[in-house]
């Protein structure tokens, strides 16, 4: 399995240039950066938590990569998980071509519905209907991305025909992972994505996501599962399940601290990826 890192960056952490180069020199294969436009007052976490600083004090993911990718020449760049639905389609693609561009060709895009439906609400997106609005954002995305001159017909996306370049530099455009472990999120995996990117995972649902995707002839799909620097044996049945990508979760902390946990988790890549 190839190792990254997910992480909220944010005023408050590690730069995301700092990051990045940190990653590269211990060799840790990509960075997945959180997004939330901001967190309405009275918000609370799906488990009823209060939600923490990071939630709203992130940096603007495309721009963080930016920083990131000046930095470093071999780093994956992904967004994990940017709230597709709250975002517009037509500068999301530019956004993630142009990156893709001053990359090089790095850039994996992992997308969700969200969860936070005051949070949607205030980008005048309806919670009910997110699920197919995403569905052809997904479809326009990889129009505009793979056409020279793109249009898209849809309920909630219609646009064209129009010119939009740069292209990406990846063929045929940026990988698209599918965020979430919902039925909804999975049959999207099957239908839209190049890669999963669940947060909540178990080794058979890993197993069970292979089969149905070696069903429908898509052997080539990539899994990441979230990793656990103490639960390795759980990480071993990833490995085992089928897995491609590991990303550890740093949490929200200040540069040195940041870098000595890097260098503690650094020793488990030669385990999995060496």
């Amino acid at each position: 399995m190839k190792i990254g890192i997910s992480t909220f960056a944010t005023d408050e952490t590690i730069r995301p240039d700092a990051l990045a180069k940190a990653l590269e020199e211990r060799g840790f294969e990509s960075l997945f950066l959180a997004e939330h436009s901001h967190i309405p007052s009275g918000t609370t976490l799906p488990d009823g938590s209060a939600p923490g600083r990071e939630y709203y004090r992130g940096l603007d993911p495309f721009l963080a990569l930016t920083a990131a990718a000046s930095v470093t020449e071999r780093l994956r760049l992904g967004t994990g998980i940017a709230i597709l639905v709250q975002r517009d389609v037509i500068h999301t693609a530019k956004e993630v071509a142009t990156l893709d561009l001053l990359s090089g060709g790095r850039v994996l895009r992992a997308v969700g519905a969200g969860w936070n439906e005051a949070e949607m609400r205030n980008h005048g997106v309806d919670p009910r209907t997110r699920g197919r609005l995403m569905d052809e954002q997904l479809a326009a995305l990889k129009e505009i991305w793979t056409e020279e001159e793109p249009s898209f017909h849809g309920e909630h996306v219609n646009f064209g025909p129009m010119h939009q370049w740069p292209k990406p530099v990846q063929r045929p455009h940026p990988p698209i992972y599918i965020g979430g472990h919902s039925r909804a999120a999975r049959r999207r995996v099957i239908e839209h994505g190049d890669g999963w990117f669940p947060l909540v995972v178990a080794p058979e649902d890993v197993q069970d996501m292979r089969s149905q995707l070696a069903a429908r002839g898509r052997t080539g799909v990539v899994v990441n599962v979230p990793a656990d620097e103490n639960d390795l044996a759980t990480l071993d049945r990833f490995a085992e399940a089928g897995a491609d990508r590991a990303t550890f979760h740093l949490d929200f902390m200040p540069e040195p601290a940041a870098l000595h946990k890097l260098d503690e988790l650094a020793a488990l890549i030669t385990r999995y990826s060496g």
